[in-house]
């Protein structure tokens, strides 16, 4: 299924939540932390402007980013795990 955000919305694939605790302690399930980082895999448009013209969009297809904790939609699509959030909610670009 192909998926395409709106305006200034991208669809983050969820990296899988930490197995182990930085002590080496295995996470149930209950207590493993929500992920806050993702690859993005579709990219809006870009936002309505004032002046009607679409503003540009900062992030692309294939970026590794940080997103804030309480934010987005998450959504499943065929067994995979998926946030749509809008690109003001993004807090960095992991460079490489």
């Amino acid at each position: 299924m192909k998926l395409a955000p709106l305006d200034d919305r991208v669809v983050i694939k969820q990296s899988e939540a930490e197995e182990k605790s930085a002590g080496g302690i295995i996470l149930p399930d209950a207590a493993k932390e929500k992920p806050q980082r993702g690859k993005i895999i579709a990219v809006g448009p870009g936002k309505i402007l004032d002046n009607g013209k679409r503003g540009e969009m900062n992030v692309k297809k294939g970026d590794e980013v940080l997103y804030a904790k309480y934010t987005g939609n998450e959504i499943e699509i065929d067994g995979e795990n998926y946030v749509i959030l809008h690109e003001g909610d993004i807090l960095g670009v992991i460079e490489k």
